[in-house]
């Protein structure tokens, strides 16, 4: 395609394919283009040049920068690449690395046309919702551990539009918002990119997902800097997070001076179901003993400031006391393939106890919330 006196070509790829990486080796040197865009951001781009240096990674620095989650779906879902990468002996992303080797092998201008992925995981973490979330997760945990094999042959057929837009109309419905933010922004961004590449001649790498997206939204004008913006908390959310804390603890003290036995049973029933709650996530990823504790402690106190959470607490705790040697950072990408591995190894267990012990403290907020409304309730009535 010819874009503002510039010809572009677009090569789609699936990014654990073989055919793919030979593709664009073929394609970069028969055309010998000006500048080779591909789909990485900076940070993706060094771990491959430079390799994963998971041992310089400060897992107590990841929590208090409340990271711990995004950083939890960023190896879930490049192991689940990985997977299908090691069925067909090749490592994922191989296309993108071809990509950048046939650029320096021509002289081209290599350009990073991807965004951050940190930006597109903010993105979707703070669009999708509170069950958008959990569906998320455990959707992409469960297909981890999925035994189901792909062919490469079916792999190839992934890059025609008809099997693209089918599987992206699967993806609207069961995520709505998820498609916004991890396909339709990332096409507007990468579209940009490749317009403003040096030269006359520029070939874009890119996975087949994109192709389509980039064709429609590569003529129009697109902000850079909006797209990269994280997105700032709604006023409404804001202000929904103070309104559930301020009137549990309003309940509480009104219904104390109603009837004080009922009050003190409803400051009992907020602590056990926030503590008990966040303590069994904080179990449930294996977490040690005195993280289960600073769970059942922080969560009741967490729960009233929207500021805090209790898996914060749980995960630095475990951080401290099974702080993740060097071994476990070196096993991380195989560990995470299994169940066992997943909750061995000390760096995702640090994960687990933050996320599940945040996802018990939400719940037993909701319930120990309305135990203290049905409570209030009964002591108006007496």
């Amino acid at each position: 395609m010819n874009i503002n006196g510039k010809e572009i070509m677009l090569i789609g790829t699936a990014h654990v394919s073989k055919q793919s990486a030979e593709e664009v080796k073929k394609i970069i040197q028969e055309e010998q283009p000006d500048s080779v865009c591909i789909e990485l951001d900076e940070a993706r781009y060094k771990s491959i040049s430079e390799g994963n240096k998971w041992k310089n990674m400060d897992i107590i620095k990841i929590i208090k920068e409340k990271r711990a989650t995004l950083l939890l779906m960023n190896l879930i879902m490049s192991t689940y690449q990985k997977k299908m990468a090691n069925q067909f002996g090749i490592e994922p992303g191989q296309e993108m690395i071809q990509g950048i080797e046939s650029a320096r092998e021509i002289d081209a201008q290599l350009v990073l046309a991807d965004r951050n992925i940190q930006i597109t995981f903010s993105r979707i973490w703070n669009g999708v919702g509170l069950w958008g979330k959990i569906k998320l997760l455990f959707s992409i945990v469960f297909s981890i551990f999925s035994d189901e094999e792909i062919s490469e042959e079916d792999l190839e057929k992934m890059k025609t539009e008809d099997m693209l837009n089918s599987a992206l109309n699967e993806l609207s419905s069961s995520f709505p918002r998820l498609k916004k933010y991890l396909v339709d922004e990332r096409d507007q961004y990468l579209a940009q990119k490749i317009k403003d590449a040096p030269g006359e001649k520029i070939v874009a790498v890119l996975g087949a997902a994109h192709i389509p997206g980039i064709k429609k939204e590569i003529n129009n004008h697109h902000d850079l800097e909006v797209l990269s913006a994280k997105p700032p908390k709604s006023k409404a959310t804001q202000i929904v997070g103070w309104i559930i804390p301020v009137m549990i603890i309003t309940l509480i003290i009104s219904t104390f001076t109603m009837d004080a036995p009922t009050g003190k049973d409803q400051l009992v029933s907020w602590i056990l179901w926030n503590g008990i709650l966040s303590s069994l996530g904080a179990a449930l990823a294996f977490g040690h003993v005195f993280s289960i504790l600073t769970a059942f402690i922080a969560a009741p106190i967490t729960s009233l400031n929207p500021l805090l959470a209790a898996g914060w607490f749980a995960g630095l705790t475990e951080a401290y006391l099974r702080r993740p040697n060097v071994e476990d950072f070196e096993n991380l990408a195989q560990d995470i393939f299994s169940f066992k591995g997943f909750w061995k190894n000390r760096v995702t267990r640090i994960l687990l106890v933050v996320m599940l012990a945040n996802l018990g403290s939400v719940i037993g907020t909701w319930i120990g919330g309305a135990d203290v409304i049905r409570m209030f309730i009964r002591a108006i009535g007496k």
